[in-house]
């Protein structure tokens, strides 16, 4: 195609972490079947939030998963160890697919943070890397918070899994597990380094803006019962989507 890459952001609301997994697996499928086929299909991000879960990856321990009580434990296909995601915390996944961007999956992971540092710098908060440490954090050197988490998986070059923003989400969840493995750095939150609440909505679009500006990328967004069709169109399986919402969050303003 000529012109600038496209994408499409979906605002899905809360959604459980196995039905957005496999939704995820869906778009992959669709995107990989599309490349063989010389179809175009805009990339996609999805911007949600789940109900209390734990994740590991690839390269988890379970002895890091330390007191889950109550929370769903999914064991998960991206990299990294175990991290948890519930409600207050902001979850982007990307289904881009990286032949047409770029085959380095380091820079992808820098374009990733990139994306966090711009909308924390929106909100009035300095974030920054830790070399050898994935993630964007904020505060002194030495004593650093993780702000977010960021995990990926590719196949055939067509990326799933994301990041995960904390806005205002419940920390003590992080006590029950040592989070990413790093035992000796604590985890933070936008509204806990703000001393002020925090519209998840305006997190979103700050999100959905430096996606673009990052990637170059021209997006056009969805959300509520729009977003649900469009998935329902993409993927050819009528009646599915809908079930995946629990309670919707975010909107589009335009």
């Amino acid at each position: 195609m000529s012109g600038p890459e496209t994408a499409v952001i979906y605002h899905l609301g809360r959604v459980a972490y196995r039905p957005a997994w496999a939704l995820q697996e869906a778009i992959k499928d669709r995107h990989i079947q599309a490349k063989r086929s010389g179809e175009y299909l805009p990339h996609v991000m999805l911007l949600l939030e789940h109900p209390p879960v734990f994740t590991m990856g690839k390269s988890g321990n379970d002895q890091h998963l330390l007191a889950p009580g109550d929370a769903e434990v999914v064991y998960i296909d991206r990299g990294g160890d175990v991290t948890y995601h519930g409600p207050g915390q902001l979850v982007a996944y990307f289904l881009l697919d990286l032949d047409r961007l770029y085959r380095d999956l380091h820079r992808f992971m820098r374009d990733l943070e990139e994306i966090v540092l711009g909308t924390l710098n929106e909100f009035g908060l300095t974030g920054f890397r830790v070399p050898k440490r994935t993630g964007v954090w904020v505060g002194e050197e030495g004593t650093e918070r993780k702000i977010c988490a960021f995990g990926i998986h590719v196949s055939r070059w067509v990326t799933t899994h994301g990041l995960a923003l904390n806005i205002d989400p419940d920390l003590q969840y992080f006590s029950r597990i040592t989070p990413c493995g790093i035992a000796d750095r604590g985890i933070t939150s936008m509204v806990k380094e703000l001393g002020k609440s925090c519209d998840t909505n305006a997190v979103a679009r700050s999100i959905s803006y430096h996606f673009d500006a990052v990637f170059g990328i021209l997006s056009q967004e969805l959300s509520g019962a729009a977003a649900y069709e469009h998935l329902e169109n993409l993927l050819d399986q009528k009646g599915m989507i809908p079930d995946l919402a629990q309670q919707p969050i975010m909107a589009v303003e335009k």
